[in-house]
């Protein structure tokens, strides 16, 4: 059975009130259980325990990251997690060092990776509407939210995460909202991507 790791980087924070990211993260899991996959959710915003959450990372076939867009990218307490999860206690169990050797010069950064086959999906809510991302000339100049995020495929990338999905983002979330419509594109991205 595929295990899958949901971690919603939402949380109450201004006029937010993480209860979207709340909802889509159990969109998500009820479109996995349906497909027959093992889910577990970890809510960074109520805490967590940090061996246990490398414990999850360990045995997981992929992630999937559900937060909002804040300032460009994710929450403060997204980076957090991945500061105390993907740090110590994960060197030996996800990542083994950085992939260099002082006496094998073939060993580039960024290969020592443990986490080979994995994949990881980035599911994100934002304020600014889809043109913004992907016209040229507009605030993000036609990259698309996947280049916004490099650096977080980076991440994966380093752990030895080989697989990425592609990913799902809603617009508009404050000035033009509409759940009906993002809660079928979810549901079917989902099934899209874990069929």
């Amino acid at each position: 059975m595929q295990k899958i790791l949901i971690l919603n980087g939402g949380m109450s924070y201004g006029e937010s009130g993480g209860k979207l990211n709340l909802a889509f993260s159990e969109i998500i899991a009820q479109e996995l259980e349906k497909l027959g996959k093992s889910v577990q959710t970890t809510y960074i915003a109520q805490g967590y325990e940090i061996k246990a959450e490398v414990a999850k990372w360990k045995d997981t076939d992929a992630v999937i990251w559900q937060m909002p867009g804040w300032w460009m990218g994710e929450p403060w307490i997204v980076k957090k997690y991945i500061d105390e999860v993907l740090y110590a206690e994960a060197l030996g169990v996800l990542f083994s060092d950085d992939g260099r050797s002082r006496s094998d010069e073939s060993k580039r950064y960024g290969s020592g990776g443990l986490c080979q086959g994995k994949a990881m999906m980035l599911s994100t809510t934002w304020n600014a509407p889809l043109y913004a991302f992907n016209e040229v000339g507009e605030l993000f100049d036609g990259r698309g939210v996947d280049e916004v995020f490099a650096h977080f495929y980076k991440i994966h990338k380093f752990i030895g995460f080989s697989k990425f999905l592609p990913s799902f983002m809603a617009n508009d979330v404050h000035k033009k909202p509409d759940f009906t419509k993002w809660e079928a594109d979810l549901r079917a991205h989902v099934r899209g991507n874990f069929s």
